[in-house]
């Protein structure tokens, strides 16, 4: 299997560090964003198999991001991470366009069956 690229989007350092050590210790090639735009400059720059995107982030938030790569990339998967309160933030994402969302704190196992899942529709 080719290893899938992912690009993870999360305003929170240390949690998006660790998470992409997790992934790529699994055999995922992971780039890292810490806020919308430079996610945006990432995806149309390329080179991305999905996205695992926050959605409350300063600035350009994640319902915003995920309009726009499906404006210009809509074939990207996105999965987006929500927190405890924001599940409506979820179900509006999905409306979206996203192909699934979790809430945080996310179990890595579940994440993986999920991009997998994401990069095989």
């Amino acid at each position: 299997m080719t290893k899938l690229t992912v690009l993870l989007v999360d305003d929170e350092v240390e949690f998006v560090k660790t998470l992409a050590e997790r992934l790529q210790l699994r055999g995922f090639e992971v780039r890292v964003a810490v806020d919308g735009e430079s996610a945006m400059n990432q995806i149309q720059a390329g080179f991305h198999d999905l996205v695992v995107l926050d959605v409350m982030m300063p600035g350009l938030g994640g319902l915003e991001v995920l309009k726009q790569i499906k404006q210009h990339q809509p074939r990207i998967p996105v999965i987006l991470l929500t927190g405890h309160s924001s599940t409506s933030d979820g179900i509006e994402g999905m409306r979206l366009g996203a192909f699934d969302y979790l809430m945080k704190p996310i179990n890595i196992d579940e994440l993986i069956k999920k991009m997998q899942e994401a990069v095989a529709t």
